[in-house]
């Protein structure tokens, strides 16, 4: 089509006309990519059934991890794993990282009222009595 001979108003009606279409030509786009996608799911999760495996097997092997950035690094330990650290404000040597709960930190959480088998309590005592004891 010429457009040379075409006055403004018919210049302005067939860009909206083109800009209509492309809009829906997008509209389109992106359902056809949501049901290409939803293709490709179903056979990766058919071969992953084929071969005797579950979807919950897989994934977690295809997805890579996703890293911190260096400023979030956290320290290292021997063991490659971070945990908190609280210390007694009373006594500087009675520290707990994890796992059973030593004597000093049962007794100490039942001198504030705390019951030691219940873990919202241990998370609260710990928040509210412990410090964390830096790197």
């Amino acid at each position: 089509m010429e457009y040379a001979n075409l006055n403004v108003d018919e210049i302005r009606q067939r860009l909206e006309e083109i800009e209509h279409s492309k809009s829906e030509l997008q509209r389109a786009l992106t359902t056809r990519r949501q049901e290409a996608k939803q293709g490709v799911v179903q056979q990766i999760r058919d071969l992953i059934s084929q071969n005797g495996y579950e979807v919950d097997e897989i994934v977690p092997l295809i997805m890579p991890r996703r890293r911190r950035g260096a400023a979030a690094a956290p320290r290292a330990t021997p063991s490659g794993r971070d945990y908190t650290r609280y210390v007694d404000p009373e006594n500087s040597e009675n520290v707990y990282v994890r796992g059973v709960l030593p004597g000093w930190m049962k007794q100490k959480m039942q001198e504030q009222g705390y019951d030691a088998s219940v873990k919202a309590d241990r998370e609260s005592f710990k928040a509210n009595y412990l410090q964390v004891l830096e790197a």
